[in-house]
């Protein structure tokens, strides 16, 4: 009898630990505020404007990569309502667009709607970083699930963003997508 409540009291031991490391160390335990005193100062309307370019790939839940895009985006500022229109082109030769719509608030908070972002999304500016969290809907071909989402950019010193977004269902960690934003060359 002792030896099966020890097995079990180690059993909710090591779920605890883990839990606990995924909410404090892990990607889930940043905070804004561990960003706060950050440089470059990360401000969406300066550095989320005009022509853009995005590469990236995509892990699936086994950490291994499932795709890889590279993405147009056309961003444009009126007032706090910005407009960015995504084109991206995956390397199995399918495209998806999305538009985002961006409000931005006070003291670094914004709000984003997009037409597979049921709900909308929050997001904050903090320092060299802006971190939003949404749930999107993936298409009916991929099989249409609703996925949480946080989505994490960093502003590096020559103004490249990266990104990093991890996509849960059932708090499982599906899918991950890391990515480099810049500004698109003009000729």
């Amino acid at each position: 009898m002792d030896i099966v409540v020890f097995i079990f009291v180690g059993i909710l031991l090591s779920f605890a630990v883990a839990l606990l490391r995924r909410r404090l160390w892990a990607f889930h335990g940043q905070s804004p505020e561990d960003y706060e005193e950050g440089f470059p100062t990360f401000d969406v309307k300066q550095h989320l404007s005009g022509p853009m370019v995005c590469e990236g790939v995509i892990f699936g839940p086994l950490g291994r990569v499932t795709s890889s895009f590279v993405a147009d985006f056309d961003i444009s500022w009126d007032g706090d309502r910005g407009v960015m229109d995504e084109v991206f082109h995956y390397n199995d030769g399918s495209s998806q667009n999305r538009q985002w719509i961006i409000t931005v608030g006070r003291n670094g908070h914004f709000t984003t709607e997009a037409s597979d972002v049921p709900g909308g999304g929050k997001g904050v500016q903090s320092g060299s970083t802006v971190q939003m969290r949404y749930a999107i809907r993936l298409p009916d071909s991929a099989g249409g699930h609703v996925l949480s989402t946080v989505d994490w950019m960093y502003l590096t010193p020559d103004g490249a963003i990266m990104n990093r977004s991890q996509f849960r269902k059932f708090g499982f960690k599906v899918a991950e997508l890391v990515a480099t934003i810049r500004p698109k060359e003009t000729s």
